[in-house]
């Protein structure tokens, strides 16, 4: 008890920061394994292609590992969900 008094000046703004970074951490994880990110960027490249910003090639190449990791988000949300398959 005595201690945990004497370290307070230094232990409570230390804890706060620990809890602040780790609070940050989970939310960018979160935003990272969100589905949606992938969706947008997928819709975002065809309104591209729709626009004649890029070719059928550039269009290809790009939505390839989109889709490859868009299929991974969603098998991690359902193991996640118990749904293992």
């Amino acid at each position: 008890m005595l201690g945990t008094l004497l370290t307070l000046p230094a232990s409570g703004p230390l804890s706060g920061v620990v809890w602040i970074a780790r609070r940050i951490a989970a939310i960018v994880e979160e935003e990272q394994s969100d589905p949606a990110r992938v969706e947008a960027a997928l819709l975002a490249l065809e309104r591209r292609l729709e626009a004649g910003e890029i070719d059928e090639a550039a269009y290809d190449a790009a939505e390839a590992p989109l889709l490859e990791e868009l299929q991974a988000l969603r098998a991690a949300r359902r193991a996640r969900q118990g749904g293992g398959a």
